[in-house]
């Protein structure tokens, strides 16, 4: 009797936890599923209340076929954008990180403080003082403000790496030091190597936040379709196609189709990354 009772406690915790899980998926996917659906609509039937589409057509993707070279010159500059934000994020962020974990001088605690306390900051407070320096610059216009200040590191991503360098033996480095290793050549040989699960963690969630990024873009490149950015191209969309929200949603499918293949194919490595950088 005892053994059945546990069982079914057991089992009835089970059941609850399916539950919960189920609704939260509904709650998370509900939104994605709503926008395909609507996306696969008549411009007749938007309004009709249904989740599933009683007539579905691929009319609204044939009329992004028709705004392909604005749409693919749109996604390129994204991808361009995503990639150099990606790579000077984890290049800079990775050497930060080592040098904080591995690297003693004075002032090391103080400085990560310092960089911890840029936390409480909002990124948009330094917007107007970037514009005013790249307006000076004449950089204005042009992609280079959106790209460049990411070689310059960053909080978020040398703290993340900075964990994951701290649950590395010590003695790896003194052995490194012992054998005459220089600081660079462990940081490149030794040590980069084995941070990256850390480091795709890094590169996907920079990947993905420039991706989706609406503001910079807006405020540095012009307006002009084959110029602006995939999200900026989106929102312009909102005035030329106003109302016609199954086109719409078709181009929000476009844009949201690299990020969801990103996470799929690279899942496995942000668990990774956020479960090592946790240990110590």
């Amino acid at each position: 009797m005892i053994d059945q009772a546990s069982r079914a406690r057991r089992a009835a915790g089970a059941a609850a936890g399916y539950i919960a899980l189920i609704f939260v998926l509904a709650l998370t996917a509900g939104p994605f599923i709503w926008m395909l659906s609507t996306s696969l609509k008549p411009l007749a039937d938007q309004y009709d209340g249904r989740l599933l589409p009683v007539r579905p057509t691929l009319a609204n993707y044939a009329r992004l076929v028709k705004a392909a070279p604005f749409l693919l010159r749109q996604v390129w500059n994204s991808f361009e954008l995503s990639f150099l934000n990606t790579l000077g994020q984890v290049l800079t962020c990775a050497a930060a990180g080592f040098v904080f974990a591995v690297f003693r001088f004075r002032g090391r605690d103080l400085v990560f403080s310092l960089l911890l306390a840029s936390f409480v900051i909002p990124p948009q407070v330094a917007l107007i003082p970037n514009f005013i320096v790249f307006s000076k610059l004449g950089l204005v216009g042009t992609k280079l403000p959106l790209w460049a200040t990411a070689f310059l590191g960053g909080a978020y991503g040398t703290f993340l790496l900075r964990q994951f360098y701290s649950s590395v033996p010590v003695e790896l480095a003194e052995a490194a030091r012992v054998d005459g290793v220089s600081l660079p050549l462990m940081f490149w040989r030794i040590y980069l190597p084995l941070a990256k699960p850390a480091a795709s963690a890094l590169a996907i969630m920079t990947f993905t936040g420039t991706w989706n990024d609406l503001l910079r873009p807006l405020i540095y490149l012009p307006s002009q379709q084959k110029l602006t950015t995939l999200t900026v191209g989106l929102s312009l969309y909102q005035y030329t196609y106003s109302g016609q929200w199954t086109f719409l949603m078709a181009c929000a499918v476009l844009a949201v189709l690299p990020i969801l293949a990103v996470f799929f194919l690279a899942q496995r490595q942000i668990i990774e990354g956020a479960a090592l950088t946790g240990i110590k």
